[in-house]
């Protein structure tokens, strides 16, 4: 076997508490905000689903890199792994950069664009997180690059110490800039920027070293290396156009919520952020499946890919569960953190337990699932189905529900997870066939003859 349960352990353990950090530190970030008033929070809120809308994107890029070096691993030729390595970090580079400058340029147009009028007060708090956090975008994206080779190495335990000290930076510099300095918003976005430059630099210098299963010593070139770009991108591209129309969908969704009143605005934050600790579990082996199944792939061990995968969504399903029931049964508890008034808390408490319970049944096979159909290169099948599915079930239902039930937030959540019945159905019945086994051969001909 390519993985023993120790190889396992060490992928998986440091990939939750790395979650779990980032999660932990999200709502640190939500709750300091939050005392700076409900219209600061939500501004920070609707930048937030911008922001992730761009992570998401880059975190598709650094997927088909990692995918790539993850074949070549499984191939035990490490010269390819490594420059693959540096062609993801330098497209990284080049792209982020010209996003970053957009955002900057056109924050205003962009805000306007895509929330509409909104209050006065909350719009104004958008516009300062938006630019001060938009600084900070190629520093990140370049992070996450690197942070999916370390994966693909089977090396979680690194980027863990990191996410460790730059979500520290992040908690201290807010306590430092909001309270202490009362730069509010612009704190908060400034420490969450100063903390993704230093993660950047640590990770970067530490992927030059040549002890590293992939490193970038002697690889570094302005010089695009066109087939391993259509390698990585072959599975990137796909990826980060499923991932963006699925936060595209979601700003949609929230451009619905912010029609509802600050009061429903409010919640459904609190809600995002306390849905992400709830998925917790899978998010991690996420990760973890995503990387193992691309080695297994690239070895040819689609046994040892089925069997990995099998074991993984059990371990998910089981963990995934246990945080279900500790949030419904203490879901009041969890949205008084927030402070916030009676009725967000309220309407916060109902959606928190509708999501809880039915993420139990349908979540894993919806999005930890697809993951090895990925690693196998089945990145078209995937993307259809996730964009069909959003935009038909989650975004269709969603305004259904509320312009002909008046039911509000809870509708908005509902849809969501009939998104999830309807992709854990297709991605179940493409995994038990055999085509995705075929089709990374298949890919890697097409690139080299292009």
């Amino acid at each position: 076997m390519l993985y023993s349960n120790k190889d396992l352990r060490k992928l998986i353990i440091p990939l939750i508490m790395e979650q779990l950090l980032a999660i932990l530190v999200g709502l640190a970030d939500t709750v300091m905000i939050a005392g700076e008033g409900e219209a600061a929070m939500s501004g920070v809120s609707l930048v937030d689903t911008i922001n992730i809308l761009i992570i998401n994107i880059f975190a598709a890029l650094a997927t088909g890199g990692a995918v790539v070096a993850g074949h070549c691993l499984g191939q035990k030729d490490r010269e390819n792994a490594n420059k693959a390595a540096w062609q993801l970090v330098l497209f990284s580079i080049l792209t982020s950069a010209v996003v970053t400058v957009l955002f900057i340029g056109f924050h205003t147009s962009l805000l306007r664009l895509v929330f509409g009028q909104v209050e006065a007060d909350v719009m104004q708090s958008a516009k300062t997180y938006l630019v001060l956090t938009a600084i900070s975008i190629c520093p990140l994206a370049v992070y996450n690059a690197c942070a999916a080779l370390f994966r693909a190495m089977g090396d979680s335990k690194t980027t863990m110490w990191i996410s460790i000290l730059m979500n520290g930076l992040n908690v201290t510099g807010n306590a430092i800039l909001i309270y202490g300095a009362k730069l509010g918003v612009a704190g908060a976005a400034i420490s969450t920027s100063f903390s993704r430059f230093v993660a950047m630099i640590i990770i970067v210098v530490l992927m030059f070293q040549v002890k590293r299963t992939i490193h970038l010593k002697g690889q570094v070139t302005w010089r695009m290396n066109g087939s391993l770009i259509k390698k990585i991108l072959h599975i990137g591209v796909p990826n980060g156009l499923e991932n963006s129309l699925f936060q595209l969908g979601k700003i949609l969704l929230l451009s619905l919520v912010t029609t509802f009143g600050t009061y429903a605005i409010a919640a459904n934050s609190i809600c995002n952020a306390l849905a992400c600790f709830n998925i917790l579990p899978g998010t991690a082996i996420n990760y973890a499946l995503l990387s193992v199944a691309a080695v297994c792939v690239g070895a040819g061990e689609y046994k040892q890919a089925r069997y990995y995968t099998k074991k993984l969504m059990m371990i998910a399903n089981v963990s995934l569960a246990v945080f279900s029931i500790v949030f419904f049964v203490f879901a009041p508890q969890l949205a008084g953190i927030y402070q916030a008034s009676k009725e967000t808390t309220e309407m916060a408490v109902q959606v928190i337990r509708w999501h809880a319970v039915l993420a139990i049944f349908f979540w894993i096979p919806s999005f930890t699932l697809p993951n090895t159909l990925r690693a196998a290169g089945d990145v078209i099948w995937t993307m259809v189905i996730a964009i069909v599915s959003m935009w038909t079930f989650r975004i269709g239902t969603a305004y259904f529900f509320s312009y002909y039930f008046n039911m509000g937030l809870l509708g908005v959540w509902i849809a969501m997870t009939i998104d999830w019945i309807f992709r854990a159905i297709c991605y179940v019945i493409r995994y038990k066939g055999t085509k995705w086994e075929r089709i990374m051969a298949k890919n890697y001909e097409k690139s080299e003859n292009a």
